[in-house]
């Protein structure tokens, strides 16, 4: 059919959906409404960080990345996620803390912090305000950590630790000056050693300024030779109450003494770092001083005993020489027979010496005609006395000629006899 209702429509024999792009493409449509990503950034950062203000979060410790900044990075981790963490100003927190550990890949860790979103990488991490090691306590782990690590640099090496002197005159202590320990350090030292003069160097040995005074003191009588050792004071306490001396500052002041140093820090069973870097551990303050004192109590002891033993050793010897003086004085004998004795033993001695004299002057003559005639044998002069005669040459080196064809027409040659020498020239 023709006619204007019988004409086919534009790309009427196209397929639908290609007659709806078709008309899609001529007719013009709004843009879809859109956000940058820093919008979007912002929108999603808006979200989380209100309502993940302080959360817990355990996890594993990886890829944990120390920062030139003091900061850290790392992962925490469990079997089935990962999650980003961040401490800001970790190193200083660290330095500043005795409690703090060493962060390290695999440590099963607690961190409390809030969720926030850092826009270069679009990415979230937990920010850190706290952490603390699971299983063992911070204050624990820190000290194990600073052990291994001080341990590892020889600082606890046997070879290291110098012998104390055997008889100090002065002892430096740096302690407390109001503590029950040093009262009972000086009650034992009068008692045992009298002699010693005690130098107390004043610290506080609890608290956080605790390390730092103790260093002072440390380094005060070493400038100034307080003492022939030193000895590190505190009586008992808990981990937390002698965890100044588990500091790594305190650690290489002692190391680098000039002066032996003694901890004596704590009960028996109390351990800490400057124990291990010590020249010398004392179970407690009073059983520090009765090991330095040891050498003058023994020597006290020793000097008694010798004492003791001389008196005896001189009464007995006075005994015994009355004893002998009485014997002697019953059998003595007079001067002028004794005098006589020796006199004649002299006599006897002299006329013995004068014999054995003249028997060797005797036998030395005998040996010497003898081997004068051995001699006188082997002469050759004996043998020129018999009609023999030595020829040398005069031209040459002076050589002996033994043989008539040695010789040469015009030779001129030295004959010897027994009676002397005669120059001639052969024909």
């Amino acid at each position: 059919m023709s006619g204007s209702n019988s004409r086919k429509p534009p790309h009427s024999d196209l397929p639908l959906f290609a007659q709806n792009d078709a008309v899609a493409a001529k007719a013009p449509t709004a843009p879809p409404r859109h956000m940058t990503v820093s919008e979007l950034t912002a929108k999603i950062r808006g979200v989380l960080e209100p309502s993940f203000t302080s959360v817990w979060v355990k996890g594993e410790v990886s890829n944990y990345r120390p920062a030139a900044s003091g900061h850290a990075y790392f992962s925490l981790k469990d079997e089935n996620a990962t999650i980003s963490a961040a401490i800001f100003g970790w190193a200083s927190r660290a330095r500043s803390s005795r409690n703090s550990f060493e962060l390290k890949d695999g440590l099963q860790v607690l961190c409390r912090g809030k969720l926030s979103v850092f826009p270069p990488r679009g990415s979230y991490q937990l920010t850190v305000d706290q952490v603390e090691p699971l299983g063992a306590g911070a204050l624990q782990l820190a000290f194990e950590q600073l052990k291994a690590r001080l341990a590892a640099e020889g600082l606890f090496d046997q070879s290291r630790k110098r012998t104390l002197p055997m008889f100090p005159r002065r002892i430096a202590v740096v302690t407390s000056p109001s503590g029950a320990a040093i009262r009972d350090m000086l009650n034992i030292l009068a008692r045992r050693a009298p002699q010693v003069a005690v130098v107390i160097i004043p610290a506080i040995v609890q608290g956080d300024s605790a390390p730092a005074q103790i260093v002072r003191g440390i380094e005060i009588a070493n400038r100034h030779e307080m003492g022939d050792l030193l000895v590190l004071a505190r009586g008992g306490g808990s981990m937390e109450d002698l965890s100044c001396f588990n500091d790594e500052r305190l650690a290489r002041v002692i190391a680098a003494s000039r002066l032996p140093v003694v901890s004596a820090v704590g009960h028996e069973i109390d351990f800490t770092i400057s124990d291990f870097v010590s020249d010398l551990r004392a179970p407690t303050p009073s059983a520090a001083a009765e090991i330095v004192t040891g050498s003058w109590v023994d020597a006290t002891r020793r000097l008694t005993d010798a004492k003791a033993r001389l008196i005896g050793a001189v009464q007995r010897d006075l005994s015994t020489k009355k004893q002998l003086l009485a014997h002697i004085s019953a059998r003595v004998v007079s001067p002028r027979d004794r005098l006589r004795e020796q006199s004649q033993r002299v006599d006897d001695l002299s006329l013995r010496l004068e014999r054995a004299m003249r028997l060797r002057v005797e036998r030395g003559k005998s040996l010497l005609a003898q081997v004068s005639g051995r001699l006188d044998a082997l002469s050759p002069l004996k043998v020129l006395e018999r009609g023999y005669s030595i020829v040398r040459d005069l031209e040459g080196e002076g050589h002996v000629l033994k043989s008539a064809a040695d010789v040469r027409s015009g030779q001129r040659l030295a004959i010897r006899f027994y009676d002397g020498e005669k120059t001639v020239q052969a024909i």
